[in-house]
């Protein structure tokens, strides 16, 4: 299979040129006038003297011009790294010279930080501004170089060329770059486009569209031609209105999400009889709130995507039947669903053996979804990757219908606010202060958030911190969701006879009740 994520727009524009694709605000675009400028965009960067798989990166909130930076990236033969706008400058810079990335567009909120970057990054060679003041110092017009360009016709590269670097937290303390193919990411998208997007679709861009998620359902919805409506950054009161405004039929929300809108206090100001669809994932859903959402979006269907973002990002789903009242009965609510299209999942032991149904092991995926690697990272990529199955470091077991209920993570990491955070980069922060003797960093379970970071901390012989200061301390080096939001200050911690710190005794206290250890 060789396929190309710019396929879906030539299909648009044949069958449907003057139909509106693209919703920011007061501006509209239809898929023909959107190709111009996706081919426009394609010829400005290769006129900068980029070559096949070079990679360009994004610092933005969500526009449509976000959408058109993907498929013009594709277009013009180049690889995507979108960047995560909640990380430090310091995160960011590494992101972009661990895979030699030569240009960034940034946007009004992150024009500071570009400049910042020009600075820091050795690879970095030309910021675009994407904003629609004054060009700062140094940078390029995103507009003027579009305006500029000559529309060069695709280049069609696609298959298991590289499509983009998607960063992730790092079991080691430093992020890691997911290399996606056109195949990986057309495989998952396909997989949503028939299970998740229907024709005639009016998609809201509410997550971040640095997000693999969200990306993921930007492709299937340009697989299906349907139109998409963008929000700068998520706010219910935000949500609401462009669901009203625009007739919104589906969108993808995390959990956290969800319950903002569900019990926002003017929801019933608004009009969302057009919502058909919330798809939501990166961490369950409480029966709680899935009851709430479902009485405040009564026309609406749930369904859960579970994956990562090596999975491009989908592995399972679960269907909108499931979450219904009479779905429920089945007792599959509060798994993760099933196989997706894409997807053939197994449940497995240390040995990579496979583990009979209802046995508690590690979810493993195969298919054309699996990522080609992680960037530079031979080592780690030979780990997560064993005979073509992905080990997703999620604790499951699978019922006798095929159902994945997640139990546990294998992996050291936390899930808050559906963003990934890994208690490697959080203790590698905290060790830094000089107070610190020894940290350890987990997650505790929270109604809002789903888990919060909580570090555990012993101090150095006579020395005095604060948790103000030492989260102060952690805000200076990783992103703000990353920073603990509980500390406690302890003697000692547990340690065994192999000198590791046993963190299963530390979270005990904070999970006993609870049915699983995730949450």
């Amino acid at each position: 299979m060789s396929i190309s994520l710019t396929q879906a727009l030539h299909r648009s524009v044949q069958q449907k040129r003057d139909v509106i694709a693209t919703t920011f605000n007061a501006r509209k675009t239809s898929f023909g006038a959107l190709s111009l400028r996706v081919a426009k965009l394609a010829g400005a960067l290769r006129s900068l003297g980029l070559q096949d798989s070079d990679r360009v990166a994004m610092l933005a909130l969500n526009s449509d011009r976000y959408l058109e930076y993907y498929l013009g990236v594709f277009w013009a033969g180049l690889a995507v790294n979108p960047c995560n706008i909640r990380w430090s400058a310091a995160e960011v810079a590494y992101s972009l010279d661990d895979c030699a990335t030569s240009v960034l567009i940034v946007d009004d909120t992150f024009k500071a930080m570009g400049a910042d970057l020009q600075s820091k990054c050795s690879a970095l060679k030309t910021v675009i501004y994407l904003g629609d003041g004054a060009t700062p110092d140094g940078m390029l017009s995103y507009e003027a170089l579009v305006s500029a360009a000559e529309a060069i016709p695709d280049r069609s590269r696609g298959g298991d060329e590289l499509a983009g670097i998607f960063y992730t937290g790092g079991t080691t303390g430093f992020p890691k770059g997911v290399m996606l193919t056109h195949n990986n990411v057309y495989a998952s998208a396909i997989a949503a486009a028939a299970d998740v997007i229907v024709d005639q679709a009016t998609y809201l861009h509410a997550a971040p569209m640095f997000h693999a998620a969200d990306f993921g359902m930007s492709m299937a919805q340009c697989i299906r031609g349907g139109s998409h409506v963008f929000i700068a950054s998520f706010s219910p009161a935000a949500a609401l209105a462009a669901i009203q405004a625009e007739r919104v039929t589906h969108t993808l929300l995390v959990p956290t999400m969800v319950q903002m809108v569900a019990d926002a206090p003017n929801l019933d100001q608004y009009d969302t009889s057009s919502l058909r669809t919330i798809v939501y994932g990166a961490s369950p859903m409480t029966e709680k709130v899935l009851d709430r959402a479902m009485q405040a979006f009564p026309n609406a269907g749930f369904i859960q995507a579970y994956g990562m973002t090596e999975l491009s990002p989908v592995a399972t789903l679960l269907p909108a039947y499931y979450h219904t009242v009479d779905g429920r009965k089945q007792g599959k609510v509060r798994s993760a669903g099933r196989a997706a299209l894409c997807s053939i999942v197994k449940i497995v032991d240390a040995d990579g053996l496979e583990v009979p149904c209802g046995t508690v092991g590690e979810v493993a995926v195969k298919g054309a979804n699996v990522m080609q690697g992680y960037w530079n990272k031979p080592q780690e990529t030979a780990a997560a990757i064993r005979d073509g199955w992905m080990l997703t470091g999620d604790g499951a077991y699978l019922d006798e219908d095929g159902f994945v209920f997640i139990m546990d993570r294998m992996k050291d990491m936390i899930i808050s606010g559906g963003e990934n955070v890994y208690s490697s980069e959080v203790e590698n922060a905290l060790a830094q202060h000089p107070a610190v003797a020894m940290c350890a960093v987990i997650g505790i379970p929270d109604e809002k958030w789903g888990e919060l970071v909580h570090a555990v901390v012993v101090l150095r012989p006579d020395a005095q911190l604060s948790s103000d200061e030492l989260i102060a301390h952690c805000k200076q080096r990783i992103a703000g969701y990353k920073c603990p939001r509980s500390v406690v200050f302890q003697a000692n911690l547990p340690i065994s006879g192999a000198g590791k710190i046993l963190k299963k005794d530390i979270r005990e206290p904070y999970w006993r009740d609870q049915k699983r250890k995730v949450n």
